[in-house]
């Protein structure tokens, strides 16, 4: 145990309120922006008997995300509505701090410009990825019921803490400029990945389109909907709780609905160099869709039903341009761990979204049945 960091725990501890004695921590490996930490303390059992109470304490990583006051009150409106609406649910709370005056915040930045921040530790087990289609399912309902309880939340009492994260519009309208510029000399290796996606730009941004035209609704969104960010039980795996809350914000249920596609039912992860095997597997897409309309289905709009097949591809789609957008800039943006990076991700979700295309009605009708099933439940 580092002593020096012992010693920070401790002092952020105190700042929180957090009662009992700090007995020890453990660094918290997953996740790759915030530094995380299981923190015990030694609480009373009311009995006499001695017990472990643990926190999760995080460095919050302030050059990822510029404005971490606006993400912590974003987080805290939303943990907050859904601890009063599900009350008997597993759930996140965020720990105050109360200052000399009063005031109270969920977190402390302290006198070496750190940003910290404590919750409830939830024991659990996480998947980075999985076949198996009860968890897959599962997995669904947790972001469903997330939409759910949140259905009725105003998502213009939230910050943009990324603005126009997914107005695909915008992601073209970037790309082009910088395919214009091609700084790095690199647009013409990419020509063919260029024309591919300015050839399906209109289906890649029908839902920006939508939005812009009136016809969707603003929701409260994760814009993370990857299975890693669901806590499941560690015997049963049925999903305890939604985590990793910081890009939660206003935007559509396509985008979560799709972003957790992209991720969860690729044949291949998003960099394999064989690219051409990248695809949707039907089956982890009905999963997913079964268990999040089963949550959903009552509190969408018959569009927001339609738009959901097509949300996958969309977000394959932008995501590709992004991916690409940074190839072309020199790998500024993501994480690289090999040469073309970005070129083999832009390739497997051009592959991803290619397929997505062939199946596209069987990906509606599935949605639709989904839907029809749990509406009339």
């Amino acid at each position: 145990m580092d002593q020096d960091i012992a010693r920070k725990l401790l002092k952020v501890g105190e700042a929180f309120r957090i009662k009992g004695p700090f007995f020890n921590y453990e660094e918290v490996s997953q996740g790759n922006v915030n530094r995380t930490y299981k923190v015990n303390y030694i609480r009373d059992d009311g009995t006499g008997m001695a017990v472990i109470k643990p926190y999760l304490v995080q460095r919050v990583n302030t050059y990822a995300f510029k404005n971490p006051i606006q993400l912590m009150e974003n987080i805290d409106k939303v943990t907050e509505y859904i601890r009063k609406k599900a009350p008997d649910k597993v759930s996140l709370h965020y720990h105050h701090t109360e200052d000399a005056s009063g005031e109270r915040k969920t977190y402390l930045s302290d006198e070496e410009d750190s940003f910290w921040r404590i919750c409830n530790y939830v024991p659990s087990v996480t998947f980075d990825s999985c076949d198996d289609i009860r968890v897959v399912r599962n997995a669904g309902e947790a972001f469903g019921e997330f939409q759910m309880l949140l259905s009725d939340f105003d998502a213009t009492q939230l910050y943009y803490t990324i603005p126009d994260f997914h107005d695909t519009r915008k992601r073209y309208e970037t790309m082009l400029k910088d395919v214009a510029r091609d700084e790095c000399g690199r647009v013409a290796e990419v020509r063919e990945e260029i024309d591919w996606l300015l050839s399906v730009q209109d289906q890649a941004c029908r839902l920006t389109d939508l939005f812009n035209e009136g016809k969707l609704p603003l929701r409260v969104t994760h814009n993370d909907t990857k299975i890693n960010n669901v806590l499941f039980d560690e015997v049963t795996h049925e999903a305890l709780v939604v985590v990793d809350l910081d890009t939660v914000m206003p935007g559509l249920v396509g985008h979560d609905f799709g972003d957790a596609i992209r991720f969860a039912a690729n044949f291949v992860e998003e960099d394999w160099e064989d690219y051409q095997k990248a695809g949707v597997n039907l089956n982890i897409f009905w999963a997913f869709a079964e268990g999040f309309l089963k949550k959903t289905a009552k509190t969408l709009t018959p569009l927001e039903v339609e738009t959901l097949g097509m949300s996958s591809f969309v977000l394959a789609c932008e995501l590709a341009t992004r991916f690409l957008d940074d190839y072309i800039n020199g790998d500024k943006y993501f994480n690289v761990k090999k040469p073309k990076h970005n070129l083999i991700r832009t390739r497997c979700q051009i592959a991803l979204a290619k397929d997505m295309l062939e199946k596209q009605d069987a990906m509606n009708a599935i949605v639709r049945e989904c839907a029809r099933k749990y509406q009339n439940a």
